[in-house]
Formats: C-alpha cells, sequence, structure tokens
C-alpha cells in the first residue's frame, strides 16, 4: 500500500512539474461563412472577412480557458443558388457580425511552451457565445435593415432580438514559433439559438396587413420574386418562405498569433 501511494505521489508531482500556466494574448485573422435558409447548400464560395482577439489562460499543458471578441460578415443570395425555387424566391442579405465567447479548449497532446518536444498539439474546444447582429438587404441602392421591418409578418415589438446566445464547438492546431510565440489555425461553428440570421424563417405574410403596419418598402422587401409568366409573384400568404425547423449557422476559419507570458511552474510541495 505504502508503494502504491508514493507511486501516485509521484505521478501527481510528475504532473504538475509539467504543467504550464499563464496568459496568452494575441489576434486572428480569417474568413466567415453562413448556413441557413439562404444557403441550403452549405455553399463556402462566398465567405466574408472575419478577425478577432484571443485572451487565453493555460490551467496546466492540457487545459485551457479562452476568452474573445469576434468580427465577422456573412451574407447569402439566392441568385447563386442552383435550386430553382430558391433562384425565383430572390431573397438575399448581409449582415455584421460582433461576438464575445468563452470557451475551454482541451489539448490532446501535452503542449509546453518552449520545449522541444512538445511544442505542438492538436485541440478541441466548445463554449458560449453572446452575438449582435443585424441582416439588411440592397433597395434601391441603400441597405436597409430587415428585422424593423417585420418581414414575416411579426408585430411591433414582437420582432427577434437582434442579440442571441449561441453554443462555440470547433478543432484547431497550435504550435510554437518561439519559446514565448505560438501559431493557431482554427475551425469553429456556432449553433444559434435564432432562425433570423439572414431574416428568413417562416411563411410569407398577408402583404395588405404587412404594408398597413409597416409600409410599402416592408412589402416589396418581404416578397422579392420574380413574377412567373402570368405575373404572379411566390409570396402568397401562408406559403414558405424559409425553414423553421432548423435554425441558423455561421462558422469562422482562421489562423492566429498568440504571445505567451507565463511560464513552467515548478512543482510544489
Amino acid at each position: 500500500m505504502k508503494k502504491t501511494l508514493f507511486i501516485v505521489f509521484i505521478s501527481i508531482l510528475s504532473f504538475n512539474a509539467n504543467a504550464q500556466m499563464g496568459w496568452e494574448v494575441g489576434g486572428w485573422l480569417g474568413v466567415s461563412n453562413y448556413f441557413g435558409d439562404l444557403n441550403t447548400r452549405f455553399d463556402v464560395t462566398h465567405p466574408g472577412p472575419a478577425g478577432g482577439l484571443i485572451a487565453r489562460y493555460n490551467f496546466n499543458n492540457r487545459l485551457c480557458l479562452r476568452f474573445g471578441a469576434n468580427y465577422g460578415n456573412v451574407g447569402a443570395d439566392d441568385a447563386n443558388s442552383k435550386n430553382s425555387f430558391e433562384q425565383r424566391r430572390n431573397l438575399s442579405f448581409n449582415s455584421h457580425l460582433i461576438e464575445g465567447i468563452a470557451q475551454f479548449e482541451f489539448n490532446f497532446l501535452p503542449y509546453n511552451h518552449g520545449s522541444r518536444d512538445e511544442f505542438f498539439t492538436p485541440y478541441a474546444f466548445g463554449g458560449i457565445s453572446v452575438f449582435h447582429f443585424n441582416p439588411r438587404a440592397r433597395y434601391e441602392g441603400d441597405w436597409i435593415a430587415l428585422q424593423p421591418l417585420g418581414t414575416e409578418g411579426q408585430f411591433k415589438n414582437d420582432e427577434y432580438s437582434l442579440t442571441q446566445l449561441s453554443l462555440v464547438y470547433g478543432i484547431g492546431m497550435k504550435w510554437d514559433l518561439t519559446p514565448v510565440w505560438s501559431m493557431n489555425f482554427e475551425l469553429s461553428a456556432r449553433y444559434l439559438f435564432t432562425d433570423y440570421l439572414d431574416d428568413v424563417s417562416t411563411v410569407y405574410p398577408e402583404m395588405d396587413d404587412l404594408e398597413a403596419l409597416r409600409g410599402d418598402v416592408a412589402v416589396q422587401l418581404s416578397d422579392r420574386s420574380i413574377p412567373n409568366a402570368e405575373g404572379i409573384k411566390i409570396g402568397q400568404p401562408g406559403r414558405q418562405r424559409g425553414d423553421d425547423s432548423n435554425n441558423d449557422y455561421f462558422s469562422y476559419l482562421g489562423i492566429g498569433i498568440v504571445y505567451y507570458f507565463g511560464d513552467i511552474r515548478c512543482p510544489t510541495w
């Protein structure tokens, strides 16, 4: 029993001896993509710019807590779809994203800054974010905010919120450039608790009611469909405009550089 306890004690000391603690601070640049009612085929050929700040605290060489502030730009256009219904629907949007995140990261390999052997690792992470968005569309040469127009018949003061929560998850790779500088390559995604990132979710409203409540611009931006040969547009009351069975997503792909302020702690007795 004494021998077993001694081995466990030495193992704990060995773990602490290799434990790396301290802050890393840096930034990243990359691209953002949106997936939802206006991008049902997960097309990634129209990304937007993205970037952010990184603040990571290393509890040891395996586990980290990271905070961040991110910016992204997302958008989509039915004109780029290969689906005939979506092409005729003719909706589009663009939105800036401002986000704050908190996430835990797990290194699959022991990672120690300045080590000759433990200078890289793949990692996975999960957490939460708070983000702000504001979908807009072009109308007569100007960008018009869509949420205040209630394009799916929302009553006034019953519009969706422009600030939402999301779940953060993803994978990455980090490696040392020097004992204090390191590079991160990362793919992250957001599961949203809203289906209105693109202002599209349910059905077309009654256009006469929408015009009475919101005005003609709301009607024009609610139904931008291309008329058929008889001049009839898609936007009949109750007809499908989007699919509310699945919420929207957005993702980031980026590369960052961070500076390490910590050190490798000696074992404590």
